[in-house]
């Protein structure tokens, strides 16, 4: 994938949290993707990899609308979903928790289907961090 301008922002210059949480992240054996305040994907996880497809150092950071184009969440049938039902944009935007079904096609060409759980993220005095999922795999029906 083409670098993104967001890439070079460096992992100090992003909220304690967001570097904490990535490491939590990295010690879990479920699939975790995470976006900060603007909906920029920060991080997702070893297990996520599979997928998504590629390794997250591959991939790196990617500015909301380019992570929706590779990854196309939508309906079992193909529809896409637009940008205000995808989990983990609504947790962000509406700060509440949002679980879904849904299919995701990964970097790999495969589509799968997935259940995700997204969480807001919010810091001392209610400031906006960004999101979390946590997703799995469904079996196929």
């Amino acid at each position: 994938m083409d670098d993104v301008a967001a890439s070079t922002v460096e992992p100090a210059q992003r909220p304690i949290e967001l570097i904490l949480l990535r490491q939590l992240a990295s010690y879990l054996d479920m699939p975790i993707f995470v976006v900060d305040a603007e909906g920029r994907l920060v991080y997702y996880n070893e297990p996520a990899e599979p997928l998504l497809g590629m390794r997250f150092d591959e991939v790196g950071m990617m500015e909301t609308a380019d992570w929706l184009a590779a990854f196309r969440p939508g309906e079992e049938a193909g529809a896409v979903l637009p940008a205000d039902q995808v989990p983990l944009l609504v947790a962000l935007r509406e700060r509440r928790p949002v679980h879904r079904e849904l299919w995701i096609s990964g970097l790999d060409g495969i589509r799968r289907p997935i259940g995700a759980t997204a969480l807001p993220l919010v810091g001392q005095g209610g400031v906006r961090l960004g999101a979390v999922a946590i997703f799995w795999e469904e079996p196929k029906a």
